[in-house]
């Protein structure tokens, strides 16, 4: 079984771009915070995340720098051969994410999203979605 959950804060803006098959997909890097033991300081870690169609869609539309974000997905490799040696890059390929921290952090250019009052997830209106 390959899966990851993170919780952490978005290092920058999320970037939506469209592939050359004419996917789009939102990329963006998250910063999670732990202790290496009970003394010392806490220790951050970075991960490149990369969501696809509308999950890349809302995150680009809600979210910013700094936010808050919880992301359910799997790591993925890709090895490059780099200077006549083969490196190993990792990724988190994204399923599903959702909003953390206050209502005050979101964007003020965007609406905040409309919250599924049985399960507390965000609706997203798939008819203002630009495909």
């Amino acid at each position: 079984m390959n899966k990851i959950i993170l919780k952490g804060r978005l290092v920058r803006n999320p970037e939506l771009k469209t592939g050359a098959n004419g996917t789009e997909f939102c990329k963006f890097s998250v910063a999670v915070d732990r202790r290496q033991s009970k003394d010392k300081e806490k220790v951050t870690d970075f991960f490149d995340c990369t969501a696809f169609g509308n999950t890349g869609a809302a995150i680009s539309k809600y979210m910013e720098k700094g936010r808050e974000i919880l992301i359910e997905g799997r790591m993925e490799s890709n090895r490059v051969a780099k200077d006549e040696r083969t490196v190993t890059y990792w990724g988190v390929t994204v399923e599903t994410f959702d909003f953390c921290g206050s209502r005050n952090e979101a964007k003020q250019d965007a609406p905040a999203p409309a919250l599924d009052a049985e399960s507390g997830m965000a609706v997203v209106d798939t008819e203002s979605l630009p495909f």
